[in-house]
């Protein structure tokens, strides 16, 4: 029989915030995220605004920063998101041994050193082309050493098992946009078959830099609102022109439910449902008919053992793309069937940006917290009704509604797809 798994500890950094109570504040004020670019020169993109982590100082999180001057903001914010949810947790004061600690992220890379890099490409061009051997050759002499190992994925989950004594299972998975739904979802399985009794899972992202924002607006997935940057994510909405990038982290622990009963844990709910399928089809589109969203939404709603009425609020991965937020209005509505209509569904992406990697954690931590505090958070900018998209969105303004069941979709470029249910403890 399957273990019961809870969340005793959540901790994040995300644009509208760098803690969980101020990021859980201005979400139920209707705050934007979204500014100006400033980690670089974006005035010749055709994208010129995000939603930036603002004022984040790891210092305030970790006693040594020095120790991280070479890594990517990714793992800055990750140290912080995990220093948060660890001490909420307090599991660490609970003598379990270490190698009972596992760490499970969706991580991918940091912004990188820009600067620098671009003035070694900038010494070795001549006569048109960079000069390999020149670029190689100054790239050894002026990039510090701890620089390329740490732009590598896992180093997120290695750094965080090295601060914390973490022993047990450590892995990474990089799925895109589903990268830390998946995370929380493997995670929750590896405590269900007993090969840990505790894991720190989430994840940390940050595409911010030339390249990221390059790539996106070459697949014209951002939006290029850049009069009005805080109008500019308004997923569902029929005049949707793409999402806008954001960076942050989420982290939560999980824990074998009589463990934490043990030691008198806050529970903030339980992780009921996982479900994952893949689109088996374009890599950067999603699969018109939603079948691998359908899929993953069943299976995770199966997997939790209720029924689609019982779910009372949906976190949507509503991206504010044209196809994406089609596609899964459609998905919801298959699996939900005549439920669909009367479930409230939301996007936070509206308010914070989209996370990518890191966005499914924390909008995993917004679904508990939901349960928790009896408010469901708006989709902001929803101004003109698609009449394709015709579920409640919870327009513009927070509503108050008592939730058991959440269900947070992630859907990833690559076509991997993420549904996880989250309940009141009880």
């Amino acid at each position: 029989m399957n273990r019961r798994v809870v969340v005793t500890g959540i901790g994040c950094v995300t644009p509208l915030g760098n803690d969980v109570k101020t990021t859980w504040e201005n979400l139920c004020q209707c705050k934007s995220g979204m500014g100006p670019i400033t980690h670089f020169d974006a005035s010749n993109f055709p994208t010129t605004f995000a939603a930036e982590v603002k004022d984040y100082d790891l210092s305030k999180h970790y006693d040594d920063p020095s120790r991280f001057e070479h890594a990517g903001r990714n793992i800055q914010f990750a140290i912080g998101a995990a220093q948060q949810a660890m001490a909420d947790s307090a599991i660490l004061d609970s003598k379990l041994p270490p190698e009972k600690i596992g760490v499970y992220l969706g991580a991918g890379e940091g912004q990188q050193n820009f600067p620098l890099f671009m003035s070694i490409i900038g010494h070795s061009y001549k006569n048109g082309e960079v000069d390999l051997h020149q670029f190689a050759t100054e790239g050894r002499e002026r990039l510090p050493s701890q620089e390329e190992i740490e732009q590598e994925p896992n180093m997120t989950a290695g750094h965080l098992a090295s601060l914390f004594d973490l022993q047990g299972p450590n892995f990474n998975c990089l799925t895109a946009c589903a990268a830390s739904s998946q995370a929380i979802g493997e995670a929750t399985e590896i405590i269900r078959r007993s090969e840990a009794d505790a894991m720190l899972s989430g994840g940390a992202h940050s595409m911010i830099h030339p390249f990221g924002v390059t790539g996106f607006n070459l697949l014209t997935a951002l939006s290029t609102n850049n009069e009005h940057p805080e109008k500019a994510s308004r997923p569902f909405d029929k005049n949707r022109d793409g999402f806008v990038l954001g960076e942050g982290a989420g982290m939560l622990v999980l824990e074998e439910l009589e463990r934490a009963k043990s030691r008198g844990a806050r529970i903030y709910g339980e992780i009921v449902g996982y479900g994952s399928s893949a689109d088996a089809y374009r890599i950067t589109d999603i699969q018109p008919e939603g079948r691998g969203a359908i899929a993953c939404i069943k299976m995770a709603i199966e997997d939790a053992g209720v029924n689609p009425e019982q779910i009372g609020y949906v976190n949507a991965h509503g991206t504010s793309t044209k196809v994406n937020d089609r596609v899964e209005t459609l998905a919801i509505k298959k699996t939900f069937a005549e439920a669909a209509k009367k479930t409230a569904v939301s996007s936070v992406k509206s308010s914070m940006g989209h996370l990518i990697g890191a966005a499914g954690s924390v909008e995993a931590i917004t679904c508990l917290l939901a349960i928790n505090e009896g408010i469901l958070p708006p989709t902001l900018n929803y101004e003109t009704p698609d009449p394709e998209l015709d579920l409640d969105f919870i327009p513009n303004a927070p509503r108050e509604k008592k939730v058991t069941h959440a269900l947070s979709n992630s859907f990833g470029f690559g076509g991997q797809n993420i549904s996880l249910v989250l309940a009141e403890y009880n």
